[in-house]
């Protein structure tokens, strides 16, 4: 995968499909990105991932062909950059819910005069073999790796605009369970209730306005294709722990009949 692929497709306009790993496992997180994926992203707020095995899946899915991605737990703004020195070319950061929120993540990401990002990307420069050249990732990484803001709470929804406009944020990224969540205060996680369905519409908009990423974690397959029609680029298409699931029970059913 050449580096900062999922940059340059994404700002060109390209859709693309995501998996989500969760299992902390780099073993299953390779295997679905060799089965075709661009990009696999590692869910270290509700995943079980841990530093070493965020190293590890990174360079797995980078060793697969596919783009690592990686999201922070909450407010763990030391990750983003560590996360981008192990070779991640994309965060995900949760409840961001205003633009200080916002400043304060891309801060974190981007290396000056964009943000505060410090130097050591060695093990990223590695996986971008050939390279080397110090020089070449500097000038290249503040528009190759991306930022996306994630959109879960009604103050985010109020405040979404602003968060779309914040420099340094490359996308937005729909959080459709907690926003759901939040919207009914708490009573419900219908993502396809009234208010949820406009809020998501709104926040797509809200990107596309602003000249930024859209994005949404979608339960399946057939709510990817569904979300890809409304106008989302980055689009995760179910997750691991799910998958492995569905095709278990799949398998008893026909053992069983």
């Amino acid at each position: 995968m050449p580096a900062f692929a999922l940059a340059r497709r994404l700002r060109a306009g390209e859709t693309v499909y995501a998996a989500w790993c969760m299992m902390g496992s780099p073993i299953v997180a390779e295997t679905i990105a060799r089965e075709g994926f661009s990009a696999v992203v590692l869910d270290a707020q509700h995943g079980l991932w841990d530093t070493a095995s965020i190293i590890t899946g990174i360079g797995a899915v980078s060793h697969a062909d596919a783009t690592p991605v990686v999201r922070i737990p909450l407010n763990d703004l030391a990750l983003v950059s560590r996360a981008l020195d192990f070779g991640a070319e994309a965060i995900i950061a949760p409840m961001i819910n205003d633009a200080d929120d916002a400043r304060r993540f891309a801060a974190a990401a981007k290396y000056p005069p964009s943000g505060e990002r410090s130097w050591g990307p060695l093990r990223a420069m590695a996986l971008q073999a050939p390279r080397t050249a110090p020089a070449d990732y500097l000038r290249e990484a503040n528009e190759g790796t991306l930022t996306l803001a994630m959109i879960e709470t009604a103050t985010a929804l109020g405040n979404v605009d602003k968060i779309a406009a914040t420099p340094g944020i490359d996308g937005l990224f729909v959080g459709p369970y907690d926003l759901a969540t939040a919207l009914s205060a708490g009573k419900a996680q219908d993502t396809q209730a009234p208010p949820v369905e406009q809020a998501i519409d709104k926040i797509c908009a809200a990107a596309k306005a602003a000249g930024k990423i859209p994005g949404i974690y979608c339960r399946d397959a057939e709510g990817a294709v569904e979300m890809t029609k409304r106008g989302f680029q980055f689009v995760v298409a179910g997750n691991d722990h799910t998958t492995l699931r569905a095709a278990t029970v799949a398998q008893l059913k026909t053992l069983t009949g």
